[in-house]
């Protein structure tokens, strides 16, 4: 490296230079997925970063931090974080130069309208500036500490046609009005350039840190949900579709957001209150007779669907071994027919419900309801669920004058969250189907493999997410759904 100011130097001098110090630059210790702040100030403002040796400083005048460091290291190439323009330092030149056009759109990766259409018939392997190979889309998420509840979440969303779309382009969101102050929008920036990461072409490794992503959540959560302490997959992902749904204004007004156009479908929940169980026989009769004790009937939104699994038997068999048992999908999605029936028990009171579908969403999510709390401890149903992989048809659990309105019913999986081991302790791995190749891969943080779709079945599934078979979903949802709170069945 070079000590010496380029002011003293002809102008051929100047660009010899600074080619060597271009070529200097190294790609390998560029890493744009942790915060945009000074490694010294921990300010985010007017940050730069370092392009010999990656660090993070703030400014570029004489006695800030990174003209501090040119002069120190003799390293002499930084980049705004902001403007995306380059600079040579300590003299404060401005560096046009095409040849660090690849650094620019690592830090900022964009996407054309044609590309973003082109994405599922890809098949073709990014090469990384590691020489690793990698399919855009299948990326590994590192796991900072306990995070992997959300990273499976993360990358199940990101695999989901239109709403990648929608985030793939800043335009969609950009002029999205909040009021002053509001920290929620946070969110939608930090899951549009996760996307754009995920799915970049041109990226320096095979695998990305969702670092700031999980700091907007933190922050947007009031620490419901952490990055040093395992969460639950399903709580974090029926709070990020809310969280996203209302930041993109999507809870009030008439025009539906993209998050409710893709996931939203509606039921009707019947609800009748029982008596109390103690009561006399003649007690309950009267008080079946009183208005408070008929069935109601309630329209209700969903963003998932929950599925119950049957109580795990607690004894071994003949051979001293506990059996896993195995339940068929469509024995647990019977709850959805208007005719079965479950108790539901609060403090007070007991009701019997019923749940009838009315509206399909484009893309279904289904959560196998594994875990049990009480005031002690939490308890898992290691039930497998015998899910087919294509063909699920939902027909039947549709309520008789909605059928006509769904020419389609049918669904295909398209990824599925699995949670393996104990409660507190188990770890999150997702399956998720490449629609370019048509392969299925397993991805556990950042190990990607692929996987047969056989094996798929014999896991403890925990979140699944569905599609219409027909794929007359397009990147753009036309929904007529109106704006809602998401709602979860009981």
């Amino acid at each position: 490296m070079y000590r010496i100011r380029l002011a003293r130097v002809s102008h051929p001098q100047k660009v010899s230079l600074i080619s060597l110090m271009l070529a200097s630059s190294s790609r390998s210790v560029l890493d744009f997925d942790f915060e945009k702040l000074c490694s010294i100030s921990l300010s985010h403002i007017n940050a730069y970063a370092c392009l010999v040796c990656g660090k993070y400083f703030q400014g570029r005048g004489l006695k800030s931090h990174a003209y501090i460091h040119s002069v120190q290291f003799s390293h002499h190439v930084f980049l705004n974080l902001h403007t995306l323009m380059f600079y040579c330092l300590p003299d404060n030149y401005k560096i046009v130069d095409s040849s660090l056009e690849d650094i620019t759109y690592v830090l900022k990766p964009t996407f054309t309208k044609a590309q973003i259409s082109n994405l599922d018939k890809q098949a073709k392997l990014s090469r990384a500036y590691d020489g690793t190979t990698y399919l855009p889309g299948i990326v590994g998420l590192n796991n900072i500490k306990a995070n992997d509840y959300a990273n499976a979440v993360l990358q199940a969303l990101s695999n989901v046609p239109p709403l990648r779309n929608y985030f793939l382009e800043e335009e969609n969101y950009r002029g999205i009005q909040r009021p002053p102050g509001d920290i929620m929008f946070l969110l939608v920036q930090r899951f549009g350039e996760l996307m754009r990461k995920l799915w970049n072409p041109r990226n320096f490794k095979a695998h990305v840190s969702p670092h700031e992503m999980l700091q907007a959540v933190v922050l947007c959560s009031k620490k419901t949900f952490q990055i040093t302490k395992q969460g639950d997959g399903v709580d974090f992902l029926s709070w990020f579709l809310n969280a996203l749904n209302s930041a993109l204004g999507g809870t009030k007004k008439k025009k539906t957001a993209i998050v409710t156009e893709v996931f939203q479908g509606s039921m009707r929940i019947f609800t009748k209150k029982l008596p109390h169980p103690d009561l006399p026989s003649e007690e309950k009769e009267a008080l079946l007779e009183n208005e408070e004790y008929q069935e109601k009937m309630l329209e209700s939104p969903f963003m998932y669907l929950t599925l119950d699994l049957p109580t795990a038997p607690l004894y071994k068999d003949e051979k001293e071994q506990l059996i896993i048992p195995q339940v068929p999908l469509f024995s647990i999605l019977a709850k959805f027919n208007g005719i079965t029936e479950k108790e539901y028990k609060t403090y007070k009171e007991n009701f019997l419900k019923r749940f009838q579908l009315t509206k399909l969403p484009p893309y279904l999510i289904f959560c196998i309801k594994r875990f049990t709390k009480n005031n002690f401890f939490v308890e898992k149903n290691p039930t497998i669920v015998n899910f087919p992989i294509t063909n699920v048809d939902l027909r039947e659990y549709l309520a008789e004058e909605s059928q006509s309105t769904h020419k389609n019913t049918t669904y295909d999986l398209i990824a599925n969250i699995v949670h393996d081991g104990k409660p507190n302790e188990g770890a999150y791995r997702i399956h998720v189907l490449h629609h370019g190749t048509g392969k299925w891969y397993e991805l556990q943080d950042l190990q990607v493999t692929d996987i047969l779709p056989q094996m798929i079945t014999l896991s403890e599934a925990y979140i699944q997410v569905c599609v219409f078979r027909d794929g007359a979903l397009r990147s753009s949802c036309t929904s007529e759904v109106k704006r809602s709170p998401c709602a979860q069945t009981m």
